[in-house]
């Protein structure tokens, strides 16, 4: 059975904003080891959108930017959408009941699952879906914007810590 794993970077404040910050070189790398490691993604309509970006190769990539394109594209991924009629490489259009569907893809598959975008971890979380949240927390405020959860933040049990790279901080918890 797989395991549902939403993490995002999150400023001091709470906000998510991919725009706003971005990982230094060896958190790159170190999602870099996780895309590689994990089954695949579930993702929401605008996340899935924004993540489309890796489908494509850009001529001012490096090799870090490349080698995350290879993983991002060997995984499989689940788009959960009501408007996207289509979906790209190696993407399965998800739809009817959104618990039966994602207990149907937990039970199916082995590894890890990331759930990509706080509105879909949001309706997961409401669901007792998700089996651990982890926050890569960064020394940046920025005063409004995503919230990481997105709804109530759910009783939750602190199990890991460690510092990756100069700044960040991942905070690993599980549902209490």
């Amino acid at each position: 059975m797989a395991r549902l794993v939403f993490g995002m970077n999150q400023s001091l404040d709470g906000y998510v904003d991919y725009m706003k910050f971005a990982p230094d070189a060896a958190l790159f790398r170190h999602f870099i080891a996780e895309a590689e490691a994990q089954t695949g993604s579930i993702y929401g309509r605008t996340m899935y959108e924004i993540m489309r970006y890796w489908d494509d190769d850009q001529p001012e990539w490096g090799t870090d930017e490349r080698a995350f394109a290879a993983a991002w594209r060997r995984q499989r991924k689940w788009v959960v959408s009501r408007s996207t009629p289509k979906v790209g490489p190696n993407a399965t259009l998800v739809s009817g009941d959104l618990q039966d569907a994602v207990r149907a893809i937990k039970d199916a598959e082995d590894g890890e699952i990331e759930v990509a975008g706080p509105t879909l971890a949001r309706s997961l979380t409401d669901l007792g879906l998700i089996d651990e949240y982890r926050i890569y927390l960064h020394p940046v405020v920025l005063g409004g914007g995503t919230p990481y959860f997105a709804g109530p933040r759910p009783p939750l049990r602190l199990i890991g810590h460690e510092r990756i790279g100069a700044d960040a901080l991942r905070l690993t918890y599980e549902p209490a």
